[in-house]
């Protein structure tokens, strides 16, 4: 089904949308660009993703999709290849989080048990219960399908 954009005209399906973005994702990884560039350009508040689903509706259902889960692979797998290459920079942004100490000293342990940083195991557990989420999301919706 096709839906209405915010000029009020028909956007293509979320199908045929989501096929195209999947598109640009993969050349992206093709390039083997650092896993923020790509987070940045595919998944990011400006990214291709949120240029091509404009709507809540068309981007809750693009994030349950085979194509989404696809692209949460692609930017795992740069993610992965690239452990020991040095960041590409990008401003930072600073979050502070309280959490009780015997949080804090387990997630240390974690941290030093993967040789990581406790910033970036934070940040991956962060990426990992989003991908989660999707990976469930998209799943109930298989159940649902006709």
């Amino acid at each position: 089904m096709a839906h209405r954009n915010d000029a009020g005209t028909t956007a293509p399906p979320v199908r045929d949308q989501a096929d195209t973005v999947l598109q640009v994702a993969e050349r992206l990884h093709a390039m083997d660009p650092d896993w923020v560039v790509f987070f940045r350009e595919v998944l990011g508040v400006d990214g291709v993703i949120r240029r091509s689903f404009r709507d809540p509706d068309s981007l809750a259902e693009f994030e349950c999709s085979p194509q989404h889960a696809r692209i949460r692979d692609l930017l795992d797998d740069l993610r992965s290849r690239q452990r020991d290459r040095p960041p590409e920079r990008e401003a930072q942004r600073v979050v502070t989080v309280r959490m009780p100490r015997s949080l804090h000293e387990q997630l240390k342990a974690e941290a030093d048990d993967h040789r990581v940083s406790i910033n970036t195991l934070c940040i991956s557990k962060l990426l990992r219960i989003l991908d989660d989420r999707a990976r469930r999301d998209s799943a109930s919706g298989d159940d649902n399908a006709d």
